[in-house]
Formats: C-alpha cells, sequence, structure tokens
C-alpha cells in the first residue's frame, strides 16, 4: 500500500534532510519511478512543489516558497 502524499509532504516540512528526488519520492510512497514522476509533476503543477536549479536524472524538488 502506497503512503498518502500527505504524509510525506508533511515529513518534508518537519524537516526533511537532504535533496527530495524521483527516486527517494519512489521509496518513500511505495510506488514505481513513474508514479512517483507523475506525483512529483502534479504537486509542481499545483505550487506545493518546485524544482531546484538542474534537471535530468539530477532532479530535485523542494517545498514551493511561500512567496510564490
Amino acid at each position: 500500500m502506497r503512503l498518502p502524499r500527505t504524509k510525506v509532504l508533511n515529513r518534508l516540512l518537519d524537516g526533511f534532510e537532504g535533496k527530495l528526488t524521483n527516486k527517494k519520492w519512489s521509496a518513500l510512497t511505495k510506488s514505481s519511478p513513474d508514479t512517483a514522476l507523475r506525483d512529483l509533476n502534479d504537486l509542481v503543477q499545483r505550487g506545493v512543489l518546485e524544482r531546484d536549479a538542474g534537471g535530468g536524472r539530477s532532479t530535485s524538488y523542494s517545498l514551493a516558497s511561500e512567496s510564490s
């Protein structure tokens, strides 16, 4: 069973260490890498997460700033 996105986002708010990547999201939610990427893209589109500088395989995400 997949861990709900809200629990993972709460973990980010509580001080997640390191960078959030597709691989880490996949592991935390117990989902496939494709599903994790869809989740992350959806959260970026909703303004919850932002893509950090860089891209490709090294793409990382962080919580969107409140000023956005």
